[in-house]
C-alpha cells in the first residue's frame, strides 16, 4: 500500500484551500495536513511540525512573510522539504529566486485540481503518472513523424501531409491497420478531416509525389531501397505509409534501449 503524502499549504485565498481541501478530501493517497493563511504561521509550523508533512504548497504572495523569505529561512536552517510554488505571479526575478532554493515546482493560477493531484504525486513519489506517459509518448511520436516527413520532403502545408502523418501513426499504433489502408485508414482519415475516402488517396499520392522530387535521395534509398526501385518507381501508398511506420517503430526502439 502507498504511504500518504502529507500537505501543507500556505495560502491567504481561503476559497481556493477550502476548494483544494475539498478534493482531497477522502484521498487514497495525500492528505491535506496542515493549513497556514501568512507566512509567520507557516514558518512556526514547518519548524515544530516539519517531520509531520511531506511536501509544502505556497503561494508567493503571502501576509506577514512571503514565500521567498520563507524559502530562505527555511534554508538557513537546514529544513528541507518538497516545495510546489502555486502564484498567479510570475516576474522573471520572483521564478529565478524560486529556483535559487531548489523549488520542485512552479505551478501558475489558475490551475485544475486534477492537475494539481498529478504534480503532487510527481514532486513526491519521483513519478509520472500513467496517463501523462501516455500524452508524452504520443508527443514524442508525432513529432517523430513531422521530422521524418519533413526530412523526406513532404510539405507540411499541403493535405497529404497532414493525411500521411495520420495514417502513420494509425499503423505505427494499431497492427490492425497493417495492410488494411484502404478498407481501415482512408475511411478514418476521411471521417476526421470531413473528407472522402478517395480523396484522401489522391492527397497522399499527391504528396508522396511531391516529396520524390525534393526529398534527401539518401535518406529515401535508405528508408525505402530494398523495398521499392527508387529509379524505376515511386513506392504506393500503403508502401509508403507502411515503411515509415516500420522505420518509426525501428527508432523509438533504439531511442528507448
Amino acid at each position: 500500500m502507498q504511504k500518504s503524502i502529507k500537505i501543507l499549504m500556505v495560502d491567504d485565498n481561503e476559497s481556493l484551500v477550502s476548494k483544494v481541501k475539498e478534493y482531497f478530501q477522502g484521498h487514497a493517497v495525500i492528505r491535506l495536513e496542515y493549513v497556514a493563511n501568512d507566512g509567520i504561521t507557516a514558518m512556526n509550523i514547518i519548524k515544530e511540525c516539519q517531520q509531520d508533512f511531506d511536501l509544502i504548497l505556497m503561494d508567493v504572495l503571502l501576509p506577514e512573510k512571503d514565500g521567498i523569505e520563507i524559502l530562505s529561512e527555511m534554508q538557513k536552517l537546514g529544513i528541507e522539504k518538497k516545495v510546489i510554488i502555486v502564484s498567479g505571479y510570475k516576474k522573471e526575478y520572483t521564478v529565478k529566486m524560486a529556483s535559487k532554493y531548489n523549488v520542485d515546482y512552479y505551478m501558475l493560477k489558475p490551475f485544475s485540481l486534477e492537475s494539481l493531484e498529478k504534480r503532487i504525486m510527481e514532486v513526491v513519489t519521483g513519478e509520472i503518472p500513467e496517463s501523462e506517459k501516455d500524452d508524452i509518448e504520443t508527443q514524442n511520436v508525432q513529432m517523430a513523424i513531422s521530422k521524418l516527413l519533413h526530412s523526406l520532403g513532404v510539405p507540411s502545408h499541403i493535405k497529404g501531409y497532414q493525411y500521411i502523418r495520420e495514417s502513420i501513426y494509425m499503423m505505427y499504433t494499431s497492427k490492425e491497420m497493417l495492410g488494411g489502408i484502404t478498407k481501415e485508414i482512408y475511411p478514418e482519415i476521411a471521417i476526421r478531416f470531413d473528407t472522402t475516402a478517395s480523396r484522401v488517396e489522391r492527397a497522399i499520392r499527391h504528396a508522396i509525389e511531391v516529396s520524390w522530387s525534393r526529398g534527401d535521395y539518401e535518406l529515401m534509398e535508405e528508408i525505402f531501397g530494398h523495398s521499392v526501385d527508387y529509379d524505376r518507381a515511386k513506392p504506393t501508398n500503403s508502401e509508403f505509409i507502411a515503411t515509415l511506420a516500420d522505420r518509426l517503430k525501428l527508432d523509438q526502439s533504439l531511442v528507448l534501449s
